[in-house]
């Protein structure tokens, strides 16, 4: 930058304007001292110092409010304007620094230093403006404020300090910019300057273009919408339909209005239809509250079917449907007597607990056409999770209510009969525990408003008849057992399967299998051959597979061989099943030392278990095998103690126990075994196998002893007692305390056996033993 002498001109501040050196400008004026500032100018050498203000508002500005860099311009015309005001055309020579002030009246004189560009021609001046111009370029071509000819007219200058200060003359600069590039005497600086100022409002530029075509794009969106959205509406106006949402609305409202909801649930979901037509259709939000009002409107509120109270039909339907169950049945008709009096009952909770394929599940659906209900079954089975009682919160994506409601719509009515099927199987884990959930459902005094999580209003199921299924209570916790009544079911008897099996599971198969009754015959010794040496179970489960079994290679027969009908005798069961499956009657073939029959229960119903005590000589080791449970094991070490104690009055060595090796054990290793009710055959077994006196074949027994050996009750003994018929067992031992229980077992069973009742060990050695006495 070379620098020239000073001179003495007039000063003209600028308000809000700032003139490069080269750029030719009109400007207005019209204050006094601006006027005089030219009118010297055009008398002397017609030069004046154009500056800046600080501060635009103020009039009369002073040496501190205008900027000491400025531009030395040739004025090169002067107009005088018909309002007083003055135009003159400007051109820009030079920067021009104030070094003085001269004067200030009548206008403003300064000493002014004067700064012109001095460029050497060399490669890093050349690089500068090329890569200026080039920036210059892109700008114009994102901009849409700037031509093209600015650009050509740009590109032609050859001194980069000019091209930085034309391009700044054109670029949208605050004053405070505009200012800092005016004062950069250098022109390296300068080019720096501008060609990041160009940089930057490039990087603008690109960002208001994506910016513009979002906008665009929405807008065309928008458009697009709102264009089909009055098509449809010119379109249902003109079929006579009422407008798209406008419509369903109206519709919503009116079945809100017819579906009988209570006060408080209607208020609820008018709420949700005000929500639901001011929330635009597009919205997530829209799909949450139809859903919400769907449920609402499907769920059963007053509907409900009118319960026949006919005793005598009801007795007909179930005696019909179910052989046996005396129990249970009633139980249904003592509800509907009830009911037929007092014309409102709550819904009975009950639970029918009993072993596999004993018909809990047809048993309650009986009962439902018995009071002409309608049925609704869920399983409980595997469920651990609460929200699938009490359902999710709306809140969460894909929230649906629980089963209890799921099932109430499904049901369609109020009042039906509910089964909750394998209560005994749930579980729970991190997510909450379902068999808590259920104590609201279950409990007669609350489930008049049951909440859901997604419904979140009250629902009532105190006119629901809930029944639920389970094959042991020892897993229900005792809460929810609390709530229920339970009722057992026990395992049938082989007089209770044939009968089963010729009045329902046979006429099932047979018409499932195109069996018509003319070509399928059993005769009823062949089915019960099929019942003891082919199944062994509880319920009639395995019973209906053997019986389809039999109806398939029947049906193979007819069509392959062309024959008309078919005769199943005891003689060629074999022919159709194969061989023997089990063995019917498990007692010994001779009394035997050291083995005793004991009756157990099971989940499949009874069962017979042989004991077997083996005794060497040893140091007094006690061993027992057979995946025996802890309770089993402690009934083992009570016998030993009992013996222990009474050697001498048994007849046995009292120092045995120190000089014999002693090992229970109990077949079938594989199969877990537990509970008391071993003792006293534990007991016998080890008396036999000391006194060596064999026990009776023909002698099945159960019942918990004592160290002192008295025998405690115990359960399970219709199961038990029907196991040692099933075994082929003459005489049954039982504690005294269960002789209540004789009532429940069947009479056919009682003519077979002889049952004995005892209260202590002696009286069960004196039936067990061979020759035994007291």
């Amino acid at each position: 930058m070379a620098r020239k002498k000073n001179k003495v001109i007039p000063l003209l501040p600028l308000r809000g304007l700032l003139v490069f050196p080269t750029t030719v400008l009109h400007l207005d004026v019209g204050r006094e001292k601006s006027v005089q500032a030219l009118e010297k100018a055009m008398v002397e050498e017609n030069l004046v110092l154009l500056t800046s203000q600080k501060d635009v508002q103020i009039d009369e500005p002073e040496l501190e409010d205008v900027y000491e860099m400025g531009t030395i311009a040739r004025v090169k015309q002067l107009l005088k304007l018909p309002n007083g005001t003055f135009r003159v055309l400007v051109e820009g020579i030079s920067r021009g620094k104030v070094v003085k002030w001269v004067s200030e009246e009548p206008c403003y004189v300064v000493q002014v230093e004067q700064f012109v560009d001095n460029e050497k021609e060399d490669m890093e001046f050349e690089a500068l403006r090329r890569t200026m111009l080039e920036y210059f370029e892109q700008y114009i071509k994102l901009s849409k404020k700037l031509s093209a000819d600015i650009y050509t007219s740009v590109m032609d200058i050859q001194q980069a300090g000019r091209m930085a200060d034309i391009i700044a003359s054109h670029l949208p600069l605050k004053l405070e910019e505009k200012q800092r590039l005016l004062e950069a005497v250098d022109v390296k600086e300068r080019v720096h300057q501008i060609i990041q100022i160009l940089h930057n409002e490039k990087e603008i530029l690109h960002l208001e273009k994506r910016i513009s075509q979002r906008v665009k794009q929405s807008m065309e969106r928008t458009q697009k919408e709102y264009y089909l959205r009055e098509q449809m509406k010119a379109i249902q106006k003109e079929l006579g339909e009422k407008e798209g949402k406008v419509g369903e609305i109206d519709m919503l409202r009116e079945k809100i209005e017819q579906a009988g909801m209570p006060e408080h649930v209607k208020a609820t979901a008018l709420k949700e239809l005000e929500r639901y037509e001011k929330v635009p259709a597009a919205s997530a939000e829209s799909g949450v509250i139809r859903n919400y009002l769907d449920w609402l409107l499907a769920l059963p509120w007053t509907k409900q079917t009118e319960d026949i109270h006919d005793i005598h039909r009801a007795e007909k339907i179930l005696n019909e449907e179910h052989y046996g169950l005396e129990t249970v049945k009633e139980r249904v008709l003592e509800y509907l007597a009830v009911q037929q009096l007092t014309h409102s009952l709550r819904g009975p909770i009950l639970c029918l607990v009993g072993p596999p394929g004993v018909g809990k599940t047809s048993l309650a659906r009986s009962i439902a056409k018995t009071l002409n209900r309608n049925f609704v079954r869920i399983s409980l089975g595997g469920v651990r999770d609460e929200s699938e009682i009490r359902g999710h919160r709306r809140t969460y994506v894909g929230a649906l209510p629980g089963r209890i409601i799921q099932g109430m719509k499904k049901a369609g009515t109020i009042n039906p009969v509910f089964l909750l099927d394998e209560i005994d199987k749930m579980s729970s884990d991190f997510r909450g525990d379902p068999s808590a959930a259920l104590l609201e459902v279950l409990d007669p005094e609350q489930n008049h408003s049951f909440s859901d999580h997604y419904i979140e209003e009250p629902y009532d199921l105190s006119k629901v008849m809930f029944i639920a299924t389970a094959n042991t209570l020892a897993t229900i916790p005792r809460p929810l057992l609390d709530r229920m009544e339970v009722i057992t079911i026990p395992s049938y008897t082989e007089i209770e399967k044939l009968h089963i099996a010729k009045e329902h599971l046979l006429p099932k198969q047979m018409e499932a299998h195109g069996l018509q009754k003319r070509m399928l015959h059993m005769r009823d010794e062949a089915m019960m051959q099929v019942i003891r040496y082919y199944t062994r179970e509880a319920g009639v489960r395995n019973l209906e597979r053997q019986l389809a079994s039999i109806c398939r290679k029947a049906a193979k027969t007819i069509v392959s061989e062309g024959r008309k009908r078919i005769v199943i005798t005891e003689k060629n069961v074999s022919e159709f099943l194969g061989k023997p499956k089990y063995h019917y009657g498990q007692a010994e073939s001779e009394d035997q030392v050291g083995v005793a029959t004991g009756l157990a229960y099971t989940a499949a119903g009874g069962d017979t278990l042989a004991i077997e005590v083996s005794i060497a000589q040893g140091k007094g080791k006690l061993t027992l095998t057979g995946q025996l449970g802890d309770v089993m094991k402690e009934s083992a070490q009570a016998a030993f103690t009992y013996i222990r104690s009474k050697a001498k009055q048994l007849g046995i060595d009292p120092e045995f126990h120190e000089k014999l090796d002693i090992h229970i054990h109990v077949p079938e290793g594989a199969v877990p075994k537990d509970g008391p009710s071993a003792g006293i055959t534990m007991a016998t077994a080890l008396i036999s196998a000391l006194t060596g006196k064999p026990v009776s074949r023909f002698v099945g027994m159960t019942g918990e002893i004592t160290l002192r050996g008295r025998v405690l009750a115990i359960g399970g003994v219709k199961e038990k007692v029907l196991s040692a018929h099933r075994a082929g067992l003459k005489k049954v031992i039982l504690p005294k305390e269960n002789e209540k229980d004789l009532e429940d077992i069947p009479e056919i069973v009682k003519k077979q056996l002889q049952f004995v009742l005892v209260s202590h060990i002696d009286d069960v050695l004196e039936h067990a033993l061979v020759g035994g006495d007291k």
